[in-house]
Parts: C-alpha cells; sequence; structure tokens
C-alpha cells in the first residue's frame, strides 16, 4: 500500500513514514501543498495523511484540489482542534480527522479501516431507493427533482448503515466510527443526523430500536 504523507514538519513527518515503513506501507513524504498535488498528479496513492497547516497552499486547499478528480482516502492531521476546520474538513471531504499530539499506533488503526473499507469490492456505490439515487464515491444526491443539498457527514452515515444493513448500529458504535476520538460530547448528535437523513431523503427504511440505536432495514 502506497501512503502520501503530507506534513511540513520534517521530524513528525520522518516519524509517520519510518513507522509505516515498518509496518509494511511505502511511504512518499511531501512537505508543502504544491509538492502534494504534484505528487499526486505523478502516481496514485492509497491513502494521503494531510495536514492542514502547510506552505504553499493550506491542506484544506489541497483536498478541494484533489476531490476534482480524485476520491482517494484522505485522514487529515493538524493541531487545530477547533469545531469550525473539522466542519470544514469533512465538508471538502475528508475521510477522516486526526488531532495533534495523536497516537500513532490508533493512526495505523484508522488508516487500516480507512483501505479496508476502500478493498469491499461487493459494497454499491451507487445506491438507489425509491426514487432517490445517492453516489457515495462522489458524496451527491439526486431525487424526482433534482439534486438534493445533502453534507459529507450525512453521506457517510447512510453508507454506514447501508454497509451494515438490517444490523442495529448503536449511537456510540455511529460516533466511533464518525467520529472517532474527535466525537461530539452531545449524545443526540447522531439523532440530528438521522432526523436530517430522513427528511431530505425520505428514508423510511432507517428504523428506531429504542434504547440500542438504528437500523436499515434490508430491502423487502
Amino acid at each position: 500500500m502506497r501512503l502520501l504523507v503530507v506534513e511540513d514538519d520534517r521530524d513528525t513527518s520522518e516519524g509517520i513514514c519510518e513507522y509505516f515503513k515498518e509496518a509494511g506501507y511505502e511511504t512518499t513524504p511531501a512537505y508543502d501543498g504544491e509538492q502534494a498535488l504534484k505528487l499526486t498528479g505523478q502516481s496514485p496513492y492509497d491513502l494521503i495523511l494531510l495536514d492542514i497547516m502547510l506552505p504553499k497552499l493550506t491542506g484544506l486547499a489541497v483536498l478541494h484540489e484533489l476531490r476534482k478528480t480524485s476520491n482517494v482516502p484522505v485522514i487529515m492531521l493538524t493541531a487545530i482542534g477547533d469545531e469550525y476546520t473539522q466542519i470544514s474538513s469533512f465538508d471538502g471531504m475528508a475521510d477522516d480527522y486526526v488531532t495533534k499530539p495523536f497516537s500513532i499506533v490508533l493512526l495505523e488503526k484508522r488508516v487500516e479501516a480507512l483501505l479496508r473499507r476502500g478493498k469491499s469490492g461487493d459494497f454499491p456505490y451507487i445506491w438507489r431507493y425509491q426514487g432517490v439515487t445517492v453516489d457515495f464515491n462522489g458524496y451527491t444526491a439526486l431525487g424526482a427533482d433534482g439534486p438534493i443539498d445533502v453534507t459529507p457527514k450525512e453521506i457517510k452515515l447512510l453508507r454506514l448503515l447501508v454497509e451494515h444493513r438490517g444490523s442495529v448500529l448503536s449511537r456510540d458504535r455511529i460516533l466511533d466510527e464518525l467520529w472517532g476520538e474527535d466525537k461530539p460530547v452531545f449524545d443526540r448528535t447522531v439523532d440530528s443526523y438521522i432526523k436530517n437523513l430522513r427528511k431530505k431523503l425520505h428514508l423510511t427504511c432507517v428504523t428506531t430500536v429504542t434504547g440500542v440505536g438504528y437500523k436499515l432495514e434490508d430491502d423487502p
């Protein structure tokens, strides 16, 4: 597996690269945003670790350019932990977000989880339900009246439910999967996202299991 490590701090970059090399990955360092885009244009990567505070181009700017042509998994790395920056990362279609300082072992687990998810070849990237079409790769939804305004996090939540169709997912499980260590304090966050999904996409197939969580019912 090929990882691109975009980090301007040389010591941090070297530490990440060395750790993942020992774990069996092929790693390439980039030290600014322009270099990162140049490298991604030259060869494909299986996953990108992308710092937000970069010289020349910020990580968010790099992510924006990447998403014009690529769905490569991206984990944002940053010392900035404010909510606005996290929301901007996910709205820019980042796949995960890790706040520094972080555990390198947990970072590896997140990398493994994203790569494993990308390998599940039987997963439908296009999902249809009663006149609504959702493109999980493109983070878009389309209804009878045209495009539906959905956020990347809402798409990720729906994808998680579809991946585990017929199984009940607890609120804690959903928070762990979609927010990780940066999960919000409020335990009703998931309820709010579910409510938005149901309203926007008319998902009567998403049911509430009282006291446990949510489930996407099997197709009739």
